[in-house]
């Protein structure tokens, strides 16, 4: 059996919590389009499975296209343990595009619990738009708590303000996630008053199930040869048209179906630990250097919890790492705090300073764009 699936403009938010609202009910699955989203090879269906509610696509950062196809029972079994892990349902505010999961995880959680968003206008993101639209929040006694998500150079941008500062720690929770939160930016936020959540997820997973480190409600996370693998009722139906990428991205191991992640990782008593991506990695003068780890350690330094670490060709070394910046930032200085951690081969050999770091609209930086400027 199939139902229609019918792509919606997600300049609206409205218009897709409506359109998301419907599909949860058993209408027809959503697709929510981007005005300027990349072409991808095909063009969408005009039906999809019955199990499908939700298409998500996604280029990625670096890769390349692809329509993730995820459940009404993934979608809110992953709202519900999120609520559950909170504290709570709420009120949210929603800062995210809603064509990329993180927005519209704000969306889903906010139908399970019977509230509206209050949507802070589209676009270039700004501080004292977020603190408007905090104001105009309200919880009511079935949904009592206040939340929002962010990305790290949101909330980087919210802390530069002093008025949204202060409606930031209205919030019971603030979920910063979509990449890895720089530890000083956290801390940052920490020492404000700030209630942070560091969240791990993907499209894959119907966004984000791993908090602060802990899996959550029956998630389970392990780790194979590396690799950080996921289960749980989370997981996307696989990917539109594509047997043979989910057969690649989902697997079965001891009676459970898992998402390959692609990251590597560590567990340690429960906690996950993300490492970067398994094929971000660089062979510099015969070692391996994990450029998401480089990336982890330039970003401790003093105002460079922006900054991205990417690749270089090396006539002498093959690749080498090269910082990306827009702030100023001494070679010698960085090299000296990487080469400690990691050894000499991973030591940038470049720090290139741009006016603005290119970004995409989910406030991830455009990792193709930045290995451009870095002369790559």
């Amino acid at each position: 059996m199939t139902r229609p699936l019918v792509a919606l403009g997600a300049s609206d938010p409205f218009a897709v919590l409506r359109g998301l609202e419907a599909a949860l009910a058993g209408g027809p699955a959503l697709l929510p389009v981007a005005e300027d989203a990349p072409v991808l090879p095909t063009s969408a269906p005009a039906s999809v499975p019955q199990r499908v509610a939700l298409v998500v696509e996604t280029s990625g950062s670096t890769g390349t296209g692809k329509r993730v196809a995820l459940s009404s029972e993934a979608l809110l079994a992953g709202a519900a343990a999120a609520d559950a892990a909170l504290g709570g349902p709420g009120g949210w505010v929603l800062a995210l595009p809603t064509h990329y999961i993180a927005g519209l995880n704000v969306l889903t959680r906010s139908i399970a619990a019977g509230t509206a968003p209050v949507v802070v206008p589209p676009g270039h993101f700004d501080a004292e738009a977020f603190a408007d639209a905090a104001d105009r929040l309200v919880t009511g006694p079935a949904a009592p708590r206040r939340y929002t998500s962010l990305v790290p150079v949101q909330l980087a941008r919210v802390l530069d303000d002093a008025r949204a500062t202060r409606s930031l720690t209205a919030f019971d929770a603030v979920l910063v996630g979509g990449q890895a939160t720089p530890a000083p930016l956290r801390q940052r936020a920490l020492d404000a008053g700030v209630r942070v959540v560091t969240t791990y997820g993907a499209s894959e997973t119907s966004g984000g199930c791993v908090y602060d480190g802990v899996p959550f409600g029956t998630v389970r996370a392990e780790v194979v040869d590396g690799e950080l693998f996921l289960a749980g009722p989370m997981l996307a139906e696989g990917y539109l048209d594509d047997d043979q990428r989910t057969a690649s991205a989902f697997t079965e191991r001891d009676g459970l179906r898992w998402y390959r992640t692609g990251d590597a990782a560590e567990v340690h008593d429960g906690v996950v630990r993300v490492l970067g991506r398994l094929d971000d990695v660089v062979i510099s003068g015969g070692e391996k250097v994990p450029l998401g780890q480089v990336e982890r350690l330039v970003r401790e330094l003093p105002g460079q919890d922006a900054a991205v670490v990417t690749r270089r060709a090396s006539g002498e070394w093959g690749e080498v790492p090269v910082v990306v910046t827009a702030r100023p930032l001494d070679l010698e200085v960085v090299r000296d705090h990487v080469g400690v951690a990691l050894g000499r081969a991973a030591r940038p050999a470049a720090v290139v300073v741009v006016p603005e770091l290119p970004m995409l609209p989910t406030g991830k930086p455009d990792r193709r764009a930045i290995q451009v400027m870095a002369g790559s």
